[in-house]
């Protein structure tokens, strides 16, 4: 008797080291006590144990190791347990196939809401919504909020997605089920894809109501949804009233500034930033240089530039590449936008051709037009605005007759106007 009892205090102990690896990302001495775990033939593996050896093979694409804990689950007739289950789906489903973890959840004898919501999170995670909707509308058990949250997730991720996620989030609450922290920061980028001003209130009250307010990510979360909404005092609100501030919450304000115009509230706010020792990252200087950019601040921009890759050694991408021509553009320093582009370590983007060829329209420079317009009849070889910008250049100085050959070119293209269009929410 008092050996079945040390075995059992020993299997808790080492159970919880186990789940005190996995917790904190130490998948590979997870592994390593699993398998100490495993040979010791004084210890009975139970439920507890397998699904966490399971997730690391999964966190370290580990699918033959995930196939040889299956084996085992199988042998100690533990393979019916949800819990199991639900682990081998999650594994198999990212070691090796959702086609492969689909025919282990369709043959699994118990399934409750955890093995549901995990074969649903694998399409979610797949961008195959579709799949993820279909399987729950076919539960045969009630959902929780796991299961709405992956889906939401999905489609907020896609590019026309927002409507359906807030449409399926309505569908949530009629349900009864009760939104958590992760569905409210599901939801904010769905808002922002339509200007949702008002559902972000409404989340925001709710997320005040129910406690979840506090957390950092949602505060920051709230910063960017406001400011991109077009609610610059709620952002400021929620800003001024964080206890602490992240990199993202930083940057989230110095975005919402220059997104509204308000450069020197963006740049004042940027080095209150940088006099709080937080680092900025790729999006604060991002925020910087579009506040440069609609203050007509060149030399600024430039100097924010240089900082940001020597001082800071944050990398610069394409958008920063693009914000940067544009701020030159504008102040009709085109040459040097024109420099900056042949310059990049990257294929210059549409928008940096773009804010070229704006700008040479404003300042009469058909030469460098010519250029800009080329790249971007190759980029985008259907966007009616180069076209038309370019034989309006064409036009402004005099050269009626090339400004109609690019017309006609264009219409032997088969290049359109699209209508304008824009999304309307509605509240029942």
């Amino acid at each position: 008797m008092g050996s079945l009892s040390s075995g059992r205090q020993r299997l808790l102990s080492h159970t919880k080291l186990l789940a005190s690896h996995v917790n904190q990302g130490r998948y590979e001495q997870a592994l390593a006590l699993f398998h100490v775990m495993h040979t010791s033939p004084h210890l009975a593996l139970d439920a507890f144990v397998f699904p966490l050896a399971l997730k690391s093979c999964a966190a370290l694409h580990r699918p033959q190791l995930g196939a040889t804990i299956h084996a085992h689950t199988t042998k100690a007739a533990s393979v019916s347990n949800p819990f199991i289950v639900c682990a081998l789906v999650d594994m198999y489903g990212k070691c090796v196939s959702i086609s492969a973890a689909r025919q282990l959840f369709d043959e699994a004898p118990q399934r409750n809401v955890v093995v549901w919501n995990a074969i649903i999170s694998l399409y979610s995670g797949s961008k195959d919504v579709a799949s993820a909707l279909k399987l729950f509308d076919l539960m045969d058990i009630t959902p929780n909020a796991s299961t709405f949250n992956s889906i939401i997730a999905a489609l907020s991720e896609l590019r026309s997605g927002s409507p359906e996620a807030l449409a399926f989030y309505r569908r949530m609450q009629v349900s009864g089920v009760k939104p958590n922290l992760i569905t409210v920061l599901a939801l904010l980028p769905a808002c922002v894809g339509v200007a949702a001003l008002n559902l972000v209130k409404e989340i925001h009250g709710y997320s005040i109501r129910n406690g979840i307010d506090p957390h950092p990510q949602l505060s920051s979360g709230f910063v960017e949804a406001y400011g991109r909404c077009g609610c610059l005092v709620s952002a400021c609100w929620v800003f001024e009233r964080m206890y602490e501030r992240d990199v993202v919450a930083w940057s989230a304000m110095v975005s919402a500034y220059a997104l509204h115009g308000k450069a020197e509230a963006a740049l004042a706010t940027f080095k209150k930033m940088e006099l709080a020792k937080v680092e900025p990252d790729g999006i604060a200087f991002l925020g910087v240089l579009k506040a440069c950019s609609h203050a007509g601040l060149a030399d600024e921009a430039l100097g924010y530039f240089t900082r940001m890759r020597t001082h800071y050694n944050v990398k610069a991408d394409s958008n920063h590449y693009a914000c940067l021509v544009d701020v030159l553009s504008r102040a009709g320093r085109l040459h040097e936008a024109y420099k900056v582009i042949c310059a990049m370590p990257m294929e210059a983007t549409a928008k940096a051709w773009g804010a070229l060829l704006g700008a040479c329209r404003t300042y009469g420079e058909v030469e460098l037009a010519e250029i800009a317009a080329q790249v971007l009849f190759d980029i985008e070889p259907d966007n009616a605005s180069n076209f038309i910008l370019l034989a309006n250049i064409y036009a402004s100085v005099g050269r009626l007759e090339e400004a109609e050959r690019l017309k006609r070119e264009m219409n032997e293209r088969g290049v359109k106007t699209m209508p304008g269009s824009s999304w309307v929410i509605c509240h029942d």
